[in-house]
């Protein structure tokens, strides 16, 4: 049985779910982040030890920077190895693997050679990025812009990603696995202002932009522009419809169908993600 899960990125939109979700299946979790008890930053490689040192199995969430994942991620992995970890769970991207760049996949190969058990998790576009940051300030105004066109996304609930790799982490089955995860339906970016406007009973629109003038307000907002140039890219997939495939990886490692996006929406809008609970 696994005895300690480090979680990189413990605080973030996938690790704090998988933290409490390897909690309450009472396994022992070290949570790893700048802003955590043990810390850890990717661009400072002395805080890699703490949060590997004594860890049999990582949540491996690679930094947001394809530079960064080439340059960082290999040696990394080789570490965590070095020091015991004998199990890796990626969190990647679903489409990854048809991507241009030939380093899109270093994060992938480096987990998978590195002689330990290892299983990918690819997931669609996270559905709480309309909730968690990213677009939640533009929901609560009521316009979303983005260069997604009439495209659709299987959007996909960060619960089920957090619970595959939770079972990826304790459970040898998944060993060697490549889950991609979506939603059980494609929906356009105005389709899914439509259904969070109905929830807030208020109007949430969708206004499609230029991936131009994404880039410029995302840079003016303090993004790098190397992954303000990586969103547009993502985008300029949705709008060409590349990504509306469903995938089956939610149902492979759960056995289950994946939340579909009006829970999440009705979920987040009880919460109170975007005002006073609804």
């Amino acid at each position: 049985m696994t005895q300690i899960v480090t979680v990189l990125g413990g605080t973030g939109k996938t690790g704090r779910r998988v933290v409490s979700k390897l909690r309450a299946g009472g396994h022992t979790v070290r949570p790893a982040s700048r802003s955590t008890e043990i810390p850890f930053d990717w661009l400072d490689d002395s805080t890699w030890q703490g949060a590997l040192t004594g860890a049999d199995a990582v949540y491996l969430v690679p930094p947001a920077l394809p530079s960064q994942q080439v340059t960082l991620v290999p040696g990394f992995v080789r570490r965590a190895v070095d020091l015991g970890v004998r199990r890796l769970v990626l969190l990647s991207a679903r489409g990854i693997d048809r991507a241009e760049n030939p380093d899109a996949l270093t994060c992938e190969r480096a987990v998978r050679d590195s002689g330990v058990a290892w299983t990918v998790v690819r997931p669609a576009w996270f559905a709480q990025n309309f909730s968690e940051e990213f677009f939640q300030p533009q929901v609560m105004q009521g316009v979303i812009a983005a260069p997604a066109g009439d495209g659709k996304v299987p959007f996909v609930d960060a619960e089920d990603i957090a619970e595959v790799a939770a079972a990826a982490l304790t459970d040898e089955r998944h060993a060697g696995q490549i889950y991609e995860l979506s939603g059980p339906e494609a929906l356009s970016f105005g389709q899914a202002a439509a259904l969070i406007g109905e929830a807030l009973n208020r109007p949430v629109q969708f206004v499609d932009i230029p991936p131009e003038e994404f880039v410029r307000g995302a840079t003016s907002a303090g993004l790098p522009e190397e992954h303000a140039g990586l969103l547009a890219g993502l985008f300029g997939v949705i709008r060409n419809g590349w990504d509306e495939r469903l995938s089956e990886g939610v149902q492979q490692a759960l056995g289950r169908q994946p939340a579909d996006f009006k829970s999440y929406v009705n979920r987040s809008a009880a919460e109170g993600k975007w005002g006073e609970p609804q």
